[in-house]
């Protein structure tokens, strides 16, 4: 199934974490940011993005600690990275446990400059390397 066709489904289906972290940035409470949900980048579906920072937002379950799932991960964030965005990634726990710690994050986000997608883009056609991918820590 595409992205585009499989979007709404995945709003509809939300989880906790979801839904709380969408309550919060959404109608650009946060930061007077606009945010959207399930967003289509390539073959991916980012769970949030803020076009105005280029900025995606994934809210990770348990099955993301695997190494087969970072290692997945990884190569996602590489691929949105080249489309000029900053992946920032928290564990569903942690929307859960300390919402404001994810908001003081994101806040130190804002204003950063994005990777530019021609560097990226070069760098994937001279390197298939993986660098590690770390989820923000309380």
């Amino acid at each position: 199934m595409s992205g585009i066709k499989t979007a709404p489904k995945l709003r509809r289906d939300q989880t906790k974490p979801e839904a709380i972290f969408w309550n919060t940035v959404r109608n650009r409470q946060f930061r007077k940011l606009k945010w959207r949900r399930q967003v289509p980048i390539d073959r991916y579906i980012a769970d949030f993005v803020c076009e105005e920072e280029k900025l995606i937002v994934e809210l990770d379950g348990g099955q993301h600690a695997d190494d087969d799932a970072r290692v997945y991960d990884e190569k996602r964030t590489k691929i949105l990275e080249q489309y000029g965005y900053r992946v920032v990634r928290f564990w569903n726990s942690q929307v859960l446990e300390d919402l404001d710690h994810v908001l003081r994050v994101l806040d130190a986000c804002i204003g950063q400059v994005s990777p530019h997608p021609a560097a990226a883009k070069a760098a994937r056609t001279s390197s298939q390397g993986e660098e590690s991918k770390e989820r923000t820590e309380s």
